[in-house]
């Protein structure tokens, strides 16, 4: 099977783009990420995108991105893994890759979210749940959700509230020096405490963002560039009810040791980590799932620093969904953004001696997971 390496980058500041249209921003990722990678000729597009349909009424967003390009008759495609769309997208781009069938691949993923009403895009974003479950007719809410994990987290172990603020704190920090972060302003832990609650005991900066923003990612047959180690994905529970253990996202498990298998490491050889922290309490499970700390200790080791520089593994060096956003169709490209820059040492928040990243995107309340490993640049 063939190589593959990234060969392009490109990205949008990520927050409120009142003036921009979903495909400027689209079309403008895309532009720098072929700038990077010298114009190659591309084979085929894929979009990861949820919502542009019901936000933005749009639709055929491959096609667009192919037409406007410039790109001739090639193949297009529009993936939708609710808020793992991007890591799904580029998935299917390394695997078709990898197979021989193309050469040079765009992928992109993008979201406009801002202008929407607070109702609207809750509801939008609620598509990402079985909504034929008893569950949700009884009114569960992703943030509802997430909120119970915690609550249940906090009573099998020693965690409290403050472990949340210490990882929404942290993201912060990190997010200070990311130029296309959506939150750069420095905050504390008393305020990240004492913010106003969204559902008990998750508060304003546990919860992750409305965003808009674009990334877009080439990628080429070959070894030239930062290489694709590993590329896993697997499927989880889509009801809470239906979970055997309300603290576990099988997918994230599952998808980390496929993806581990396939690179021939373990999680002791990544030096540094995009997750998926769409809320505080995620990014604990997650570091859990991805086997850096064990089960139920994942609180100790954010009390310790251990997912800070210094530490066991540096953990969203970017800011993370919490503070750099969250524009869901794009973030798991966003994540293979930050990692791709880690390991070429052009990153913010750059961890000195990268070589190899993870990038974790999650869908749903635990559907979807992809996991992919990615080696330095040679």
């Amino acid at each position: 099977m063939n190589k593959v390496a990234v060969s392009g980058l490109g990205i949008t500041p990520f927050g409120k783009h009142e003036n921009t249209s979903l495909k400027t921003l689209l079309l403008d990722a895309c532009l720098d990420a072929l700038r990077e990678a010298n114009f190659p000729k591309i084979d085929a597009v894929y979009i990861g995108n949820f919502m542009s349909g019901s936000l933005c009424n749009q639709e055929i967003l491959g096609a667009i991105t192919v037409n406007d390009l410039g790109l001739g008759a090639i193949p297009a495609v529009k993936v939708e893994g609710a808020c793992a769309s991007g890591g799904i997208a580029f998935r299917q781009a390394f695997l078709m890759i990898q197979s021989g069938e193309y050469e040079h691949v765009l992928i992109a993923g993008v979201e406009k979210m801002k202008h929407a009403t607070t109702e609207d895009s809750t509801r939008a974003i609620n598509a990402a749940m079985d909504n034929d479950s008893n569950e949700k007719h009884a009114g569960l809410t992703f943030p509802g959700f997430f909120g119970m994990l915690a609550n249940r987290y906090f009573y099998e172990t020693g965690a409290s509230k403050k472990h949340l603020a210490m990882v929404a704190l942290k993201n912060r920090e990190y997010a200070t020096n990311n130029l296309i972060a959506q939150f750069k302003s420095p905050t504390s832990l008393e305020e990240i405490m004492n913010a106003r609650i969204i559902t008990d005991p998750l508060g304003l900066f546990d919860c992750s963002p409305t965003t808009d923003g674009a990334v877009a990612i080439v990628l080429s047959k070959g070894e030239k560039g930062v290489i694709v180690r590993a590329s896993a994905q697997a499927s989880g529970s889509t009801q809470l009810q239906e979970a055997e253990d309300v603290l576990s996202f099988p997918a994230i498990k599952e998808s980390a040791n496929r993806a581990y298998q396939i690179a021939g490491l373990g999680p002791e050889d990544i030096d540094v980590v995009e997750l998926h922290d769409c809320f505080s309490m995620t990014e604990i499970i997650a570091i859990e799932e991805l086997g850096f700390f064990k089960k139920g200790f994942g609180w100790e080791a954010v009390e310790m620093g251990l997912t800070k520089h210094g530490g066991k593994v540096p953990v969203n060096t970017s800011g993370g969904l919490l503070s750099k956003g969250h524009p869901i169709g794009a973030t798991g490209l966003a994540q293979i953004y930050q990692i791709v820059s880690q390991l070429r040492g052009t990153s913010c928040n750059q961890v000195e001696g990268a070589n190899i990243g993870l990038a974790q995107n999650l869908g749903g309340t635990g559907a979807y997971s992809t996991v992919h490993i990615f080696e330095g640049v040679n």
